[in-house]
């Protein structure tokens, strides 16, 4: 399974580990979480190193992958100190969390009550489906708002927010003014997966721009980008414009016509995000559930 996993180092104490986006590569022919939300878009966990220690935030798409990045690390970086954080609930980042049981593993309590309510159909691969994730390993240790947490000596800030989904967790570098935005931003669109909670998507997006990153390290998004060291601040506007547009969407017929590609083409033209063609699928997604979900979210401050 891990044939395809890349090894990129946007920043000297940085790993990313990137699968997907790759022709032809699937893991089952049938439709399966794992290829159309995570393998067939591009997916990446990271790792902070701080002397033998490294945060791993999210532990990937399967149980081989988390264990070839916690070789590696021990390998490459002779790291024997590992501290998960998870970013969210979803499955495609905390598939292979098992590979690292024996360590302390934090989450937003959020992410904890969503991971326990759905331990046993994950487990069973009866939610969304196949592959199943079994044993799910929950989290050790929770937070709620903001956690301080110590690197081996660099000092980074867990905060959660609720973009993507309610639960999530960002890391603030503020030293080097780099954010891991896990789910929060996505290249070359979010994926909307709650509807009602655009609003404050949109209000949590602009709290994090307040910390006026320099850089801006995705789970998702496009290898190049992430291998040279992540997107700049227009990420998030890039986000923040997108999901205005898909609440206009709502009411607007015309604007629900046109493709991705011409509905973004500022952010695209500016080098915010690049286009990726199958995320055009994703719109699509978005649309009908947006359109489907009514008039409940209202756009945010401009």
């Amino acid at each position: 399974m891990v044939g395809h996993l890349r090894v990129f180092q946007p920043h000297p104490a940085v790993y990313a580990f990137y699968d997907g986006r790759v022709p032809g590569y699937r893991f089952a022919p049938e439709k399966n979480w794992l290829d159309e939300g995570a393998l067939g878009l591009g997916i990446a966990s990271y790792a902070i190193v701080a002397g033998q220690e490294a945060l791993v935030y999210d532990t990937h798409v399967s149980v081989p992958h988390a264990a070839e990045i916690r070789a590696f690390l021990a390998r490459e970086a002779g790291v024997t100190k590992f501290t998960v954080l998870l970013s969210h609930w979803h499955l495609d980042h905390v598939a292979g969390t098992a590979a690292f049981a024996d360590c302390e593993i934090l989450a937003t309590q959020r992410t904890a009550d969503h991971l326990a309510r759905r331990q046993s159909a994950v487990e069973a691969g009866t939610y969304e489906g196949p592959p199943a994730i079994s044993p799910l390993i929950l989290p050790t240790r929770t937070f709620s708002e903001s956690f301080a947490f110590d690197l081996g000596g660099i000092p980074l800030s867990f905060i959660e927010a609720n973009i993507h989904s309610d639960d999530a967790a960002v890391i603030w570098w503020a030293g080097e003014r780099l954010l891991f935005a896990g789910d929060t931003m996505e290249d070359t669109c979010t994926y909307v997966m709650e509807p009602d909670n655009l609003s404050l998507h949109l209000a949590d997006l602009e709290r994090l721009d307040t910390l006026a990153p320099q850089r801006i390290l995705p789970n998702h998004g496009n290898p190049e980008a992430i291998a040279s060291g992540g997107y700049t601040r227009g990420f998030n506007r890039a986000t923040q414009q997108y999901v205005r547009s898909l609440i206009r969407c709502r009411t607007d017929a015309g604007l629900r016509e046109l493709p991705l590609r011409e509905l973004i083409q500022g952010p695209i033209n500016s080098g915010w995000v690049t286009y990726f063609e199958p995320y055009e699928q994703v719109h699509q997604e978005n649309l009908e559930t947006v359109v489907s979900a009514g008039g409940n979210s209202i756009v945010g401050r401009s």
